[in-house]
């Protein structure tokens, strides 16, 4: 039998990396890769992406004399760099994410992710092989919105972890969402004190019900899981449209034989009785549900606050660089 990692792709799933370290990009050959401040901030204490530093310090220099406007400079182009490294990897997308100090802000949201695209062009890459990721708030719904529709710029919705984020991401009729199974899993654990199947795993259940509601009304939005905790979730999750899989949990769906049997279907969601709602319209429905989930809002939350510590951690560094 083909391994778990091979039966996963031939359920239909498309295999993503999730990581900030090419080595382990080339080796599982995904079809995409995603990276967040945290992913790029620990690739960039390994030796062998000294250069991209390098690169993105210089570039910051010949734009800027002022050291604090140069560190942003720099942190953007980094970004970048990583960016343009993946793809010279992965045949499909890079997802890069807006600094998420400004997750609550639509305007200063669409403007960054602008600035990234347009860096991306300067180094010769189409805005169709990357995918700006923005925290799934209200303001960034909202951002993500103008940016597929205005500018033709594909988003990624991550940090969502409810029902009402969903919806009204495939309202706005944003390119791929990223709930995030693990955290979610983390958050029932930590309150309950109860251990969870790969069935009753309420992260899993999430995606279930965000994937078939999708397909039972024909949205396009792709539904990728993230953040998984075990190999139980993905197998889980086997015929979900993407999954991104951290270079851990990829090697050992590689080297498992078991078997892996497609579980999402969505044809069969088609038939399935869900009701029909609606919130891209109705800010404050969207908030007090969102609010109303404790879980969700928590971790929301709490993963805005670490990606931006992260981030601010890597512009402090680059700070020191640039002023050195």
């Amino acid at each position: 039998m083909s391994s778990q990692l091979e039966q996963l792709k031939a359920a239909g799933t498309v295999v993503v990396a999730d990581t900030g370290d090419f080595e382990s990009i080339a080796r599982f050959t995904p079809q995409d890769a995603t990276t967040n401040p945290s992913l790029i901030l620990a690739a960039t204490k390994q030796a062998q992406y000294a250069k991209l530093i390098d690169v993105a310090i210089d570039y910051a220099k010949s734009k800027s004399s002022k050291p604090e406007e140069q560190a942003s400079l720099a942190l953007d182009r980094l970004l970048v760099e990583f960016g343009k490294e993946i793809l010279k990897i992965v045949p499909g997308r890079v997802s890069t994410e807006v600094d998420a100090r400004l997750s609550f802000n639509t305007e200063a949201t669409i403007k960054k992710a602008l600035e990234i695209i347009e860096l991306y062009k300067s180094q010769g890459i189409s805005k169709d092989r990357v995918l700006i990721k923005i925290a799934s708030t209200w303001e960034g719904i909202q951002a993500a919105k103008e940016l597929e529709e205005k500018h033709g710029i594909h988003c990624n919705l991550t940090l969502l972890f409810t029902f009402v984020q969903a919806v009204a991401c495939a309202e706005a009729k944003v390119t791929l969402i990223s709930p995030f199974v693990g955290r979610i899993l983390d958050w029932y654990k930590a309150k309950t004190g109860e251990s969870y199947t790969s069935e009753t795993d309420p992260g899993v259940l999430s995606v279930r019900q965000i994937f078939n509601y999708y397909k039972k009304y024909g949205y396009d939005t792709i539904v990728m899981g993230a953040s998984f905790r075990n190999t139980g979730e993905i197998a889980a999750l086997a015929g979900c449209d993407y999954l991104t899989i951290s270079p851990k949990l990829l090697e050992e769906l590689a080297n498992s034989k078991d078997s892996l049997p497609q579980v999402l279907d969505a044809a069969k969601a088609k038939s399935l009785d869900i009701e029909k709602v609606s919130y891209i319209d109705n800010e404050p429905e969207f908030r007090f549900l969102l609010n109303d989930d404790a879980m969700g809002t928590e971790k929301l939350a709490e993963g805005i606050r670490k990606f931006a510590a992260d981030c601010v951690t890597l512009y402090d560094e680059l700070l020191k660089r640039v002023s050195a």
